[in-house]
């Protein structure tokens, strides 16, 4: 569950005027220690889970390069996903750059972008992360036109649990 989620129940209850506390509050401590636990043990093996290689993603090319980003993913399973790796500017012309975003579509709903990453040099790392446990993602390479302030060439990888569920480990 988000922080943003359990802030707003929790705001939603007081407003309302439900107690928060309650006579039941020793038992509902040895179970809800017990519920921690097993969460923490559970978010503890997802963390330890190695990343997941995505491989390249490439931008279209034009008659002056493309871009490229190595992506790596963590588990679907992770409460915050991460896309992270390394961004490749391939584009000979001195205004472009390298750009990648990331689209997450949320198991309850919705959909969220990232705040895209750039890099002008010739690499230079990235990590997008979203807002809570996603269903899919979709990663977005584009040459970045900086004198302009538009992209070029794009072109996006969908990932989802069921691409990828027979992936060597």
């Amino acid at each position: 569950m988000s922080k943003n989620l359990v802030v707003g129940l929790l705001a939603a209850a007081f407003a309302m005027g439900l107690p928060t506390a309650s006579a039941h509050a020793a038992t509902s401590y040895t179970s809800t220690s017990h519920t921690s636990t097993t969460q923490t043990t559970a978010a503890q093996t997802t963390a330890a889970a190695p990343p997941i290689h995505w491989g390249p993603v490439q931008s279209r090319s034009g008659h002056h390069g493309y871009a490229k980003a190595d992506v790596w993913t963590t588990r679907f399973t992770a409460e915050t996903f991460v896309v992270s790796g390394t961004l490749y500017d391939r584009d000979a012309h001195s205004g472009h750059c390298a750009y990648v975003r990331a689209r997450f579509h949320y198991v309850g709903g919705g959909t969220g972008w990232a705040r895209p990453k750039t890099t002008c040099a010739s690499r230079g790392s990235f990590r997008l992360s979203s807002d809570g446990q996603i269903k899919r993602v979709d990663v977005k390479v584009c040459v970045l036109d900086r004198p302009r302030r538009t992209t070029l060439k794009c072109y996006a990888d969908a990932i989802t649990p069921a691409i990828i569920a027979n992936w060597p480990q």
